[in-house]
């Protein structure tokens, strides 16, 4: 998920081998490429940059698999933040980065467009077929999806929407500004930058301004009977389950059977007897715990486009900062003034949450993203420790492969649609790890 394949642009053919092993970047001022070879040894890609990723895909593996065993690892059921819920901003601050190295040079940015539209548009709808509801669960031999009733948004669909908005950023809002220092980027990019404030200020506006009303749901009972429950709101800028103004948007605009029918907010004390882990009702639960809400919802991409346009800043550092140490510390300041912004959001009552994507969320996500993202630089890039991460390169370079087989059950229903006279006796049973 949000390999390179996902954002390499073949606008840049003939830009020459890239330099990122040599120093990476090609700043303003530098003389044209040499049209000598790169020196014998020279990486064509940014080993740390695939690590990353390979890292964020094994997260992503972790949690999904013990987060039903370790709270910690799970996500978070509403408010604050855990493991878990970095991964997903780890891959839109990884598409970002990547977007600078595919669109370092734009010779035809009408081309560039079209071709990134095509490529958001692929990655949404194999999103949707992924997970729409078309493939059967790992326990069930039946597939199809009712068109009245698929989930329309999701992981893979807001990375789509997300890498769209920034590559066109990219592609169209670059300045001609000399860079020599972390300032002058942000005079060459500013107007990215604007774009990544305008978004977050209208979307924490709507979500802590706009008035939500009472609304009401219906879900399947027993027997296929319809029961219908009422929510009362009447407020505005409340940001807890029921309430807020991102499920009332979702509700409005996607339509509520077309939302995720699991949400995080089922395991909160209000809704779970086994409080953090998802379990009975309580009897004294309130109307709204078995709402469908989407944590890839419509609305809440905003600020998913704002953590890829972050990401895409970050990459501008390797394009323009031909020194390590340049470029360690220009990852380093903001990273830290993000957290530091983050938590005193936080403090003040704009918690993070990633159900909602807040404003604070978004930065601190981000802000982990960064150092994260200089460590492994450091350590991959800089002082070349290179074996220990081969696995990880590995999984980053075939991220969106290891995505769809593992997390999207597509491993887990082959290995179980196998088996010898009785579905119990499938490859995990012959394996040992079970039936």
């Amino acid at each position: 998920m949000g390999g390179y394949e996902l954002v390499r642009s073949d606008d840049c053919a003939g830009a020459g081998p890239p330099d990122l092993e040599l120093g990476g970047g090609v700043s303003a001022k530098a003389p044209p490429p040499s049209p000598l070879p790169p020196p014998q040894g020279a990486r064509q890609r940014l080993v740390s940059l695939d690590v990353f990723r390979g890292i964020t895909v094994l997260l992503m593996i972790i949690v999904d698999d013990a987060g039903a065993f370790l709270p910690s690892l799970n996500h978070s059921p509403w408010d604050g933040v855990t493991i878990a819920d970095f991964v997903m901003p780890f891959f839109l601050f990884i598409v970002g980065a990547s977007l600078t190295l595919a669109y370092k040079r734009v010779p035809d940015k009408l081309e560039a467009t079209k071709k990134a539209v095509l490529r958001a548009l692929k990655l949404f709808c194999l999103g949707l077929v992924l997970q729409g509801g078309f493939f059967h669960g790992v326990h069930s031999l039946t597939f199809g999806v009712d068109i009245t009733k698929i989930r329309l948004m999701g992981i893979l669909q807001r990375i789509a929407i997300a890498y769209l908005l920034a590559a066109i950023c990219e592609i169209w809002l670059k300045g001609g500004d000399d860079v020599d220092c972390g300032l002058d980027l942000l005079r060459r990019y500013r107007y990215q930058l604007l774009v990544g404030l305008l978004l977050s200020t209208m979307y924490t506006i709507i979500l802590h301004g706009v008035y939500v009303p009472d609304w009401e749901y219906q879900i399947s009972g027993p027997g296929s009977t319809e029961k219908s429950f009422f929510v009362r709101c009447g407020v505005r800028g409340d940001t807890g389950p029921a309430c807020n103004a991102v499920g009332m948007f979702d509700r409005t605009i996607l339509g509520i059977d077309h939302l995720y029918r699991r949400p995080v907010y089922a395991r909160t004390k209000e809704c779970s007897i086994n409080y953090p882990q998802n379990g009975p009702l309580p009897p004294d639960a309130p109307s709204w715990c078995q709402a469908p809400f989407d944590p890839e919802g419509l609305l809440s991409s905003v600020m998913a486009i704002v953590t890829c346009l972050i990401g895409l800043q970050f990459g501008h550092i390797i394009i323009h900062f031909e020194k390590h140490k340049g470029r360690i510390i220009n990852w380093l300041i903001p990273s830290i003034c993000m957290l530091a912004l983050a938590f005193s959001m936080d403090f003040i009552g704009l918690s993070m949450n990633k159900p909602l994507y807040t404003i604070s969320y978004a930065l601190a996500t981000s802000g982990a993203a960064g150092l994260l993202f200089a460590v492994i630089y450091t350590l991959v890039d800089v002082y070349g420790f290179r074996k220990p991460t081969i696995p990880m390169e590995w999984m980053g370079k075939h991220a969106l492969m290891i995505y769809v087989l593992v997390a999207c059950n597509i491993l887990p229903m082959f290995i179980h649609g196998f088996y010898w006279r009785e579905p119990k006796n499938n490859l995990l049973k012959f394996v040992g790890v079970g039936a």
